[in-house]
């Protein structure tokens, strides 16, 4: 499937900026079961210096500043993806298994997965997280059977509701209230994967704004997206990650299925931020996002 984005971003600034410096990902991956095929990124004002860089997880990040007085910015990124639909994989290895492969042991071989085991800014380590998974990792479960069944619980426990929290809610916070947004879910699944001693990391994407004829709209279309990548190392090498969606209660091999677009993997929302900056000037800000997500015919 080809899909093309559009990401828009607005900030509104009362009084008018007087320098800024931002960083954005707003770069589709080109990998994990998908192909960037085109992406331009447009920036009004002018940006006085323009570049890009790789960071420490393999996004593409572009860093931009502005050295003259502006009372609004606008970022447009446009995208075009090739995705694939992938179906879970099958996986034998139990959930203690691999808990222990990130044990600690003198000589032992690194894998790279265990970054992603330890707290992080927006997922931080709780015995509420623990005792809320566990349930899903009875002894002897498989990972993946493990992870999706905390999937299938946080979407049923959990009611997507706009508004109900914001950026810097505490995961702690909407695992009280058993409401919030794709973000929040993502969250507070990989909390509780992490609370287990597996390794998770957060996804950035996007979801298609139009189902196919006969599906059900999904939440989280018309904005960025968010949900959850687990390690299951019994998975062939360069393959062992594989996503589920709480939001959605979908999980395949790359991705959730062929009309997600992966935008930037992270520990969480802090690494994969699509804008974010340091500005000089201005007491107040007003923010406008919209995402539009279509499919691209070959004809």
């Amino acid at each position: 499937m080809k899909l093309r984005v559009t990401h828009e971003t607005r900030y509104d600034y009362t009084p008018a900026i007087k320098t800024a410096q931002h960083m954005a990902y707003l770069q589709p991956l080109s990998a994990r079961g998908q192909r960037l095929l085109d992406h331009t990124l447009q920036i009004d004002p002018l940006p006085a210096q323009l570049s890009q860089t790789q960071d420490v997880f393999g996004n593409t990040r572009c860093f931009f500043s502005l050295q003259t007085p502006h009372e609004a910015l606008t970022v447009v990124a446009h995208s075009l993806v090739e995705t694939v639909n992938s179906s879970p994989p099958t996986s034998s290895i139990s959930w203690e298994q691999t808990r222990e492969l990130f044990r600690y042991r003198a000589d032992m071989r690194f894998d790279a997965a265990t970054e992603f085991v330890f707290a992080s800014p927006f997922v931080p380590r709780h015995s509420e997280f623990s005792a809320y998974a566990r349930p899903s990792f009875a002894p002897g479960t498989g990972v993946l059977a493990a992870a999706q069944n905390l999937m299938q619980r946080i979407h049923s426990d959990f009611t997507y509701e706009s508004e109900s929290t914001q950026i810097n809610t505490p995961a702690r916070e909407v695992l009280a209230q058993r409401k919030g947004v794709c973000q929040d879910f993502a969250h507070i699944m990989i909390a509780c994967l992490r609370a287990m001693g597996i390794a998770a990391r957060y996804v950035s994407g996007y979801l298609l704004t139009l189902p196919p004829p006969g599906s059900v709209k999904l939440q989280g279309s018309d904005a960025s997206h968010a949900w959850v990548s687990v390690y299951v190392p019994d998975l062939p090498a360069g393959a062992r990650w594989c996503d589920l969606d709480p939001t959605n209660n979908r999980s395949g091999w790359h991705s959730p299925g062929e009309d997600y677009v992966t935008l930037a993997l992270g520990r969480d929302f802090s690494d994969v931020s699509p804008i974010r900056g340091v500005i000089h000037g201005g007491a107040d800000h007003t923010l406008w996002v919209g995402v539009t997500v279509e499919t691209v015919s070959d004809g």
